[in-house]
């Protein structure tokens, strides 16, 4: 081959091209909402019943080897309960005290029995905001999101040197673009019974990524 046949680059010698792809997992977090709603006639009893409550829930999700440091929580706050009544105008019938305790399931198979026993020792006071399952520890499941991702934005940049009667060269350069860890929401309840038992089931859980490369284009014999 003379110096003259040698592939040399195109005038544009780049093609940039972004690639996405995702990698699904079963779920081994479970996370869930609960608060408690308590009214009651003075200030000092709804928040001394909603502490009591709230308690209780502690109380039973740590009897069942929940963490210390998987339960957090969100504030506990009164408010007064106002009404309308004719020819009176709004008054105070009494005052809610209101709290949320975010929690962290390890033990994804025992959720649902966990969620009721924690239901059943606050009482009728309990609501259920909500649950989503997660990945605790996504990495492996990143990487091979990103081997996903790198291949779709490797086929495209081939598909554009072919179009172009060229073939790829070197990368130029990658970068990674921001996603978000996908998480599988379950409705959000807004009270739950004591006596009742939700089962729920974890699915699979995405995990997304998303990549721009840039590849140097060699023009063809």
């Amino acid at each position: 081959m003379t110096p003259a046949d040698t592939p040399s680059p195109l005038r544009d010698g780049s093609v940039t091209v972004t690639g996405s792809g995702w990698a699904d997992a079963a779920p081994d977090v479970a996370v869930v909402s609960i608060g408690v709603e308590c009214r009651r006639d003075s200030v000092e009893a709804a928040y001394s019943a909603a502490g009591s409550a709230l308690a209780a829930v502690t109380a039973a999700l740590r009897g069942q080897g929940v963490a210390p440091a998987d339960l957090r929580t969100a504030g506990l706050n009164v408010r007064a309960d106002l009404v309308w009544r004719e020819g009176e105008g709004q008054r105070v019938a009494g005052y809610v005290a209101a709290s949320t305790l975010a929690v962290q399931l390890r033990d994804v198979s025992a959720a649902s029995r966990m969620i009721s026993d924690a239901t059943a020792a606050g009482g009728n006071d309990v609501r259920l905001n909500g649950l989503t399952f997660s990945i605790s520890d996504p990495s492996a499941v990143k990487e091979r999101a990103r081997a996903a991702a790198w291949e779709d934005a490797r086929a495209a940049a081939a598909q554009y040197a072919a179009l172009a009667s060229a073939t790829l060269g070197s990368v130029l350069s990658v970068s990674e673009l921001p996603t978000g860890q996908g998480t599988v929401p379950v409705a959000g309840i807004q009270r739950l019974a004591a006596a009742e038992s939700v089962s729920v089931e974890p699915g699979e859980s995405r995990v997304d990524a998303a990549v721009t490369v840039v590849w140097e284009l060699i023009a063809g014999q």
